[in-house]
C-alpha cells in the first residue's frame, strides 16, 4: 500500500531530503507508531518480571516462616528434615526459573532501548536540529544505550550492584547454599563442614550467575548491528555543534534612513589635483523677429448690389 504522495514512494537509504512532505509526515506517523508500540511492549515487560520477582520473594518469606513454624511444632526433630529439604527445594527451583526470566528480560529490555534510539535517529534525520533536545541518545550503539539508561553519567558499579537481577541472584544463592548445607546436615555431615560447603556453594553460584548474565548481555552485541554510533567525545554522548556567536554587525542596531531615496555625495578632487577652469557660457543666439505681413482686405463683389458697384466704378 503506497502513499498519496507525489514522487517516489521507496525511500532507500538514509537520506530524508528527497522526500516530499507528504511522504514526511508519513513516515514520522509510522515512526511514531512503531515507538509507541515499543513503549507498551517494554511497559508490559517491566510489569510482568516485577510481578514475578515480587511472587518469588513472599514465596520465600513465607517459606522461610513455614519452617520456622514446623521446627517449633516438631522441635527440628522427625521429619521436620524432610519437610525442610523440599521447602528449600522448592524456593530453588522457583528461584532458578525467576532468575532466568530476569536475564530474558534483561536481554529484551536492551532490544527495546536499542530499537528506541535507532527511531529517535530516524527522527535527527528527518530534522538534524533536533538533536540538541533529546536527552536520550538517537545512537543504538553500546554508548548510545549506556547514555539512554543513565543519561546524566556513566554506568557506575554501584547501579549494577543495586538492580534487581543482582537481588534475585543474590537470594537465589543463598538458598541454593542453604539447600545444600542442609542436605549435607541431614546425611550426618559435621556442622561446620555442612556451613563452609553451603558458603561455598552460595558464592559459586553467585559468580556463575554473574557470568551467565554478562555472556548474555555481549550475545546482544555480536547478534546487534548499529546504524548509527555515537562520536568519540570525553563523555561517550552525541553532542550537537555549539551555536555560532552573533557577529558585531548583526548585533548592531539597524539604521533607517530619513530619507526614501539618499542621494550620494559629489566626488570631491583628491589633495593636490588642480581644479578644472570652469567651462564658458555658451553663446546666446540673437532671434531676428520678422514682422508679418499685413495682410490688405480684399474685397469681395459678388454679394454688392449692382447700382452700389457701379457708383463704385465710377469713383475709381
Amino acid at each position: 500500500m503506497t502513499a498519496d504522495a507525489l514522487g517516489p514512494v521507496p525511500s532507500d537509504g538514509d537520506d530524508a531530503t528527497p522526500l516530499t512532505d507528504a511522504q514526511r509526515a508519513l513516515r514520522v506517523s509510522m515512526l511514531a507508531t512503531e515507538h509507541w508500540s515499543l513503549l507498551a511492549s517494554r511497559s508490559t515487560t517491566q510489569s510482568e518480571v516485577l510481578t514475578r520477582i515480587a511472587i518469588f520473594l513472599t514465596l520465600v518469606s513465607v517459606g522461610l516462616l513455614a519452617l520456622g513454624v514446623m521446627g517449633n511444632a516438631t522441635q527440628f526433630q522427625g521429619w521436620f528434615g524432610v519437610a525442610a529439604l523440599g521447602v528449600l527445594l522448592l524456593l530453588v527451583v522457583l528461584g532458578i526459573i525467576t532468575a532466568l526470566r530476569v536475564f530474558n528480560v534483561g536481554t529484551e529490555d536492551a532490544a527495546y532501548v536499542l530499537a528506541m534510539n535507532r527511531l529517535r535517529g530516524a527522527y535527527v534525520d528527518l530534522d538534524p536540529g533536533l538533536e540538541r533536545y533529546l536527552m536520550t541518545s538517537p545512537a543504538d550503539d553500546e554508548p548510545g544505550l549506556e547514555r539512554t539508561y543513565f543519561p546524566f553519567a556513566s554506568r557506575a558499579g554501584t547501579q549494577v550492584l543495586a538492580s534487581s537481577m543482582v537481588l534475585i541472584l543474590v537470594v537465589e544463592s543463598v538458598l541454593i547454599g542453604l539447600f545444600v548445607g542442609s542436605l549435607l546436615y541431614a546425611l550426618s555431615a559435621p556442622v561446620g563442614w555442612a556451613v563452609a560447603v553451603g558458603a561455598v556453594f552460595a558464592l559459586a553460584s553467585l559468580a556463575l550467575w554473574l557470568w551467565s548474565g554478562y555472556r548474555s548481555y555481549l550475545q546482544v552485541w555480536r547478534a546487534h548491528a548499529p546504524l548509527r554510533t555515537t562520536p568519540a567525545t570525553g563523555s561517550g554522548a552525541a553532542t550537537a555543534a555549539p551555536a555560532p556567536a552573533p557577529s558585531a554587525e548583526s548585533a548592531s542596531p539597524v539604521r533607517v534612513s530619513p530619507e526614501p531615496f539618499p542621494v550620494s555625495p559629489e566626488p570631491q578632487p583628491e589633495p593636490g589635483t588642480p581644479t578644472p577652469a570652469p567651462a564658458a557660457p555658451a553663446p546666446e543666439i540673437p532671434v531676428i523677429s520678422t514682422p508679418a505681413a499685413a495682410s490688405a482686405p480684399q474685397r469681395s463683389d459678388a454679394n454688392e448690389d449692382p447700382p452700389l458697384r457701379r457708383s463704385r466704378r465710377r469713383a475709381d
